[in-house]
């Protein structure tokens, strides 16, 4: 778990805007797999073609967002999940600060 910095009265417009964004890249591919499902319930989690996952959803306790990454293929493939895919992702909403710490 990987968790930035986000203001409480922000946090909840990023995750709606990571919602969309997700949900519009529904079929396409990340990592050279298809997006299969972008389940919306307490924030985005984005189910890869082989199982794979991401998820960003904002902290119920603190202002901070929460990332949670999971590969079925490997370790690696979980740190570029988080590397490639989450972190430039989010780094593009200037809301969204510095992690308190990172794979």
């Amino acid at each position: 778990t990987m968790s930035p910095h986000c203001d409480d009265e922000l946090k909840y417009g990023v995750i709606d805007q990571m919602i969309a964004e997700y949900q519009g890249m529904l079929g396409q591919e990340i990592l050279g797999r298809k997006i299969v499902d972008v389940n919306t319930v307490n924030g985005a989690r984005v189910t890869l073609e082989d199982g794979s996952w991401v998820l960003v959803r904002a902290s119920s306790n603190k202002p901070e967002l929460v990332t949670v990454v999971e590969s079925m293929v490997s370790e690696a493939d979980m740190r570029a999940l988080f590397h490639d895919e989450v972190k430039p992702r989010l780094g593009k909403h200037p809301e969204v600060g510095a992690y308190n710490q990172e794979i």
